[in-house]
């Protein structure tokens, strides 16, 4: 793994993370083989190595097939590794846990139930008592803009609305790592980008450590206070990239970030590792 690239400072920011503390989440040497029948084991990834901190968002980002979705599952508990170590407030990750919370690209709310009664069903699963559940799930709604909507079905919803109603789900259940897989990854252009800006309001509201995948550079440029750039097939962590020029700083709208100094010569380097990485194995 290259160390951590530093771009050019930007000079307005005012918020800087702590690293010296102990990591929230943890992968130590992870690897990872799927079995096929009549033919030889596919690693999918081998010796994979980074650490998240509290209230950080962490993005990993790579071409397709590098392995990004089956890191987010083995440290949601959904996968388990061949090889290494995953662990969350220095505890293993040995399966799913309510204290990792995912959201999936595809929606997943319960199109019988209303976006309160969306918002309240883990808790309850939980047998959290119904006035608390209620009032947390009033709470989140708030928060991610939906309190109009408490009482609407899925089907009255854009897909933003119910990815909303995801999350709301979600951080109702107070996860210690919200996990997101492509989490905007369905929706239209300018759809997506609010949600992204959302995404940041919640994030500072909620001090909410998050780990996400994405495809997108500039998403990812958005929203991470660290990329973990993973390399082609079988992947593993090729760079991890600090942007600094935010200097830490949360940019709460997109034209922002564009305009910083540096910006452009991050997105440019990330640009040249995605064509790096992401030709075909087989050539030199």
């Amino acid at each position: 793994m290259t160390r951590p690239i530093d771009h050019e400072l930007s000079p307005t920011l005012d918020h800087s993370l702590d690293v010296a503390e102990a990591p929230k989440l943890r992968l130590k040497d992870v690897s990872k083989s799927f079995h096929v029948p009549r033919g030889e084991p596919i690693e999918a990834i081998t010796n994979v190595n980074f650490e998240t901190h509290e209230n950080e968002v962490c993005v990993l980002l790579g071409p397709s097939g590098c392995g990004k979705s089956t890191v987010l599952r083995m440290v949601a508990g959904l996968e388990q590794p061949t090889a290494g170590e995953l662990t969350l407030d220095g505890e293993p990750i040995l399966g799913p846990d309510q204290e990792r919370g995912m959201v999936f690209q595809a929606y997943t709310s319960f199109d019988w139930l209303t976006v309160q009664q969306n918002v309240e069903y883990g808790m309850r699963l939980n047998h959290v008592p119904k006035k608390e559940r209620r009032e947390r799930a009033e709470h989140f709604i708030e928060l991610v803009g939906l309190s109009r909507f408490a009482g609407a079905y899925p089907r009255h919803l854009s897909g933003g609305m119910k990815q909303r109603v995801a999350i709301a789900r979600t951080l109702a259940n107070a996860p210690a790592i919200l996990l997101m897989d492509e989490p905007f990854g369905a929706l239209d252009a300018q759809t997506r980008w609010q949600m992204q800006e959302l995404m940041m309001d919640i994030v500072e509201a909620a001090n909410t450590t998050v780990l996400m995948v994405t495809h997108d550079i500039e998403e990812a440029i958005f929203l991470a206070d660290r990329i973990e750039f993973m390399s082609r097939h079988p992947g593993r962590v090729h760079e991890e990239i600090i942007p600094s020029f935010k200097q830490g700083k949360r940019i709460g709208q997109k034209e922002e970030l564009i305009g910083l100094a540096g910006y452009g010569d991050m997105e440019r380097h990330i640009l040249h590792l995605m064509r790096e990485q992401g030709g075909d194995e087989t050539s030199p």
